[in-house]
């Protein structure tokens, strides 16, 4: 064991013999020694997920400026970024390519006896380090990427790294709870939105019954968020947009957007499924790196046709659209954002679609309102009823795309027009495909990570685990 993880050990170890045995009965003592870790844990998943946003911030804001500069540099810069950051991947961590949710399914689904060592592959730290490195790289090119799914498989790779470190007396909670409270502390971190954590956990992870998860993911969940409000404040994640919520006939309109934005939502998935069975045609190196190189040079051809809003995260039209909304947005910047996300996803780098599908919602709830000349006072309501709706569309969580949104913008007073649209939006992509996105991956990375020859790590796997 590498001389650090001798001394955190140690310590561990010390405090446990010096401060907790004679302070607390056994049960306390029990009680404090399993959430230890578990808050020490929560805390770092906190600094990295402000530190990784703040990357995030930086290399978006670093794509603006050279795009807006020089265009033509997207030519050379964006499949260069394409290239980089598939190879990072292809490289060192094939599976730190994508979101990162499908991998934390497939490691929870892993988390068992027997199959507990195979988790290294999707979870280790070097997987998430290269989940950086990856994304930071796709960013800087103007990938259209987000942050939010590579944070929850870094905070569960941080999770399982700290709960493997713990003594072999040291009284655990188990491999799956580790995991699972990992990705919902990292939901919490990158959104501030405790709620949506929890919500996530019960609605995505894991079909389970919530009491063997509720107070390791309850305290987890609060100890990263606080973590995070710490260093950037107490924020909301889109700020007090005004809205005017409505109920009689005005909840048809709200349903209508939800069925159309969720079914956008539906195809978008369908569509990189499509793309991602298609590239595995493709077996060499130099095939594969070709595709890569093409998606490339198309998003480039996008940011140079559309500038700066056909790349990034899609966060600041999200802003513009809620607060000065002035009716700018052109027709195409919705299909230009369909095609820039579909294209970086399929790139092979690491990125997330969490907040990319949330700023695709808000494009296409606004252009249906306009289509639909929608008053003014009303438009905000719907573009946070599309941005729930297209999400859910994808990810097939509706109640947490209705409380992700809730809690970004603090407006309660539409929380029932937000669950509806989840719902309506739910029920509609079900018709397209009855599974989720994240699924279908799921299924993908188990066979990847089971085809591996990954030998049992040296040491013994029967410590008591609760």
């Amino acid at each position: 064991m590498p001389d650090s993880s001798s001394r955190y050990t140690r310590a561990l170890s010390w405090l446990d013999q010096h401060f907790l045995q004679r302070l607390y009965t056994d049960r306390v003592r029990r009680l404090i020694l399993q959430s230890f870790p578990f808050w020490f844990a929560s805390i770092v998943v906190g600094v990295v997920a402000v530190g990784y946003e703040k990357l995030f911030v930086w290399a978006e804001q670093v794509s603006f400026t050279w795009l807006r500069q020089q265009p033509l540099l997207a030519f050379v810069l964006t499949p260069l970024a394409f290239f980089v950051s598939w190879v990072l991947v292809q490289r060192w961590a094939p599976a730190a390519r994508g979101s990162g949710i499908p991998q934390l399914m497939a490691g929870i689904e892993l988390s068992t006896p027997g199959h507990h060592h195979r988790t290294s592959y999707l979870l280790s730290l070097r997987v998430a380090i290269i989940k950086v490195l990856s994304s930071v790289a796709l960013l800087l090119g103007g990938g259209v990427i987000g942050r939010e799914g590579p944070t929850i498989q870094i905070s569960a790779a941080i999770f399982r790294a700290i709960n493997r470190l713990q003594p072999a007396g040291w009284p655990q909670l188990s491999r799956q709870i580790a995991l699972v409270t990992g990705g919902a502390a990292g939901l919490a971190a990158a959104f501030n939105t405790p709620l949506g954590g929890i919500v996530f956990v019960v609605e995505e992870l894991t079909q389970m019954h919530m009491a063997r998860f509720r107070m390791a993911v309850f305290s987890a969940v609060i100890v990263a968020g606080l973590t995070a409000q710490s260093l950037l404040g107490s924020y909301l994640y889109l700020g007090f947009p005004k809205v005017t919520p409505h109920a009689g006939w005005f909840l048809a309109t709200v349903a209508l957007v939800a069925i159309l934005c969720g079914l956008a939502g539906a195809l978008f998935a369908k569509s990189l499924l499509w793309l991602n069975a298609y590239r595995k045609r493709f077996v060499s190196f130099a095939q594969q790196a070709a595709w890569v190189l093409a998606c490339g040079l198309l998003l480039a051809a996008l940011a140079y046709a559309v500038g700066q809003e056909g790349v990034g995260t899609g966060k600041p039209i999200i802003n513009r659209l809620l607060f000065q909304n002035d009716g700018q947005t052109p027709w195409y910047l919705f299909p230009a954002r369909f095609a820039g996300m579909a294209l970086s996803y399929s790139g092979g780098g690491a990125g997330g679609i969490f907040a990319t599908s949330l700023s695709a919602g808000a494009v296409l709830g606004d252009a249906l309102c306009r289509l639909g000349q929608v008053p003014l006072e009303d438009r905000n309501l719907l573009i946070l009823v599309s941005m729930v709706s297209f999400l859910t569309g994808v990810v097939r969580s509706p109640f947490t795309a209705a409380i992700l949104v809730l809690e970004m913008t603090d407006r309660h007073s539409a929380i029932f027009q937000l669950l509806l649209s989840g719902m309506m939006a739910q029920a509609v992509a079900s018709l397209i495909d009855p599974h989720s996105f994240y699924e279908h991956l799921k299924t993908g990375f188990l066979r990847e990570t089971l085809a591996q020859n990954i030998a049992p790590a040296a040491r013994s796997s029967s410590r008591p685990r609760v």
